[in-house]
């Protein structure tokens, strides 16, 4: 079991920790709720050191991001971030990741925690016939994620740049609390805004100390993993494993906007997703909310009124935010419209739900 080099800091905390990914994580440390509305409201900071990061330099560079990438990087200027995934050969997603340009010979793709392993394997394969210069720095580089409504505020504090008027999925690379060499980017996975620090593991603790009295002021607490996941959730962001895998497209899952067909651009199994996008797919990942009182989670039947399995469900919970049950399936392609009747079938008996259109919940 892996350990980042906030372990002992989230015990002394008082946090829950359990195994994550293969890393021995802090699930909650407040309670999910309470954490939940913390970074809605105001601001908290999660330890995602466990996410995997791969630089890709040299002229070919851009050569294999291109081939790898869904996404078109070619319109990446340098300081830009974009969300992209990588198409397996067999119609399904390897993994959804980021791309950073820091110039036209230097990248940095960030990737889930649980999919390292099979990431670097799958890009040193595809590499093979192209030749770009490939290393794995994910054991040597540690990552705060800042998020909320004030965070940049709170942020600004440890530094000289201008972070608060950084725009959406832009990042820069500054000193940062006392520390050089530190990566900051508009980025993050809660639909609150905020920011993700990157930094060199030996830096960590001082980093995360100074972020914390830089917080303190603004209410910041530490959030674990699982009010991360009722957060992404809620503002519809899909999580690797439960709404994609290898074996759902990127056209299935409504990441056709992150998958682009310029005459330019070749990429991994195009030719197959081409096809899904102009003659449509027979299932669409959807959103959901139950009218009744039962909470869907992975796994569970969608059903029609007669009762036939039309789909399932891929994430549900409790939305703390909205206060209702929400969930994301994936169903036959007919009933993928918003305002369309469905059930879920929770422990036996249908529960009345109807799909609606993501995200369930938008910052103002």
């Amino acid at each position: 079991m892996k350990t980042t080099v906030f372990k002992e800091k989230h015990e002394e905390m008082g946090a829950k920790m359990v195994p994550f990914a293969g890393f021995y994580m802090p699930v909650q440390f407040e309670g999910v709720n309470a954490e939940h509305e913390t970074v809605r409201n105001t601001l908290g900071v999660f330890d995602v050191s466990h996410m995997g990061e791969f630089w890709v330099e040299g002229p070919k560079a851009l050569e294999l991001i291109q081939w790898i990438s869904s996404n078109d990087a070619s319109v990446l200027t340098d300081g830009k971030v974009q969300y992209t995934c990588f198409p397996n050969d067999k119609g399904g997603i390897v993994d959804d990741f980021l791309v950073y340009r820091f110039n036209d010979e230097k990248f940095l793709l960030v990737v889930n925690a649980a999919n390292i392993e099979k990431d670097w394997e799958w890009v040193n394969k595809q590499n093979e016939k192209i030749g770009a210069k490939l290393t794995n720095a994910s054991d040597d580089i540690s990552q705060l994620a800042v998020q909320g409504p004030l965070a940049l505020q709170a942020m600004q504090k440890l530094t000289e740049e201008d972070v608060e008027k950084m725009p959406f999925f832009t990042f820069r690379e500054l000193k940062f609390a006392g520390v050089s060499d530190v990566i900051l980017s508009t980025t993050g996975y809660t639909g609150s805004g905020g920011c993700e620090i990157y930094f060199k593991n030996e830096d960590g603790l001082k980093i995360y100390e100074a972020v914390l009295e830089a917080g303190k002021e603004f209410g910041i607490k530490p959030i674990g993993l699982a009010a991360r996941d009722t957060l992404r959730l809620e503002a519809g962001l899909c999580l690797y494993g439960n709404d994609i895998d290898d074996t759902t497209s990127p056209i299935e899952a409504g990441l056709g906007w992150a998958t682009k067909f310029t005459d330019e651009k070749d990429f991994v199994n195009r030719e197959n997703l081409l096809k899904q996008k102009t003659e449509g797919v027979t299932r669409r990942l959807v959103g959901f909310e139950v009218l009744e009182r039962g909470i869907p989670r992975k796994g569970y039947s969608m059903l029609d009124s007669e009762a036939n399995v039309i789909g399932h469900v891929t994430s549900g919970t409790m939305s703390p935010t909205l206060k209702k049950p929400i969930g994301m399936a994936y169903v036959q392609k007919h009933f993928a419209k918003a305002g369309a009747e469905v059930f879920v079938e929770i422990r036996g008996k249908a529960f009345k739900s109807k799909v609606v259109k993501l995200p369930f919940y938008k910052k103002s």
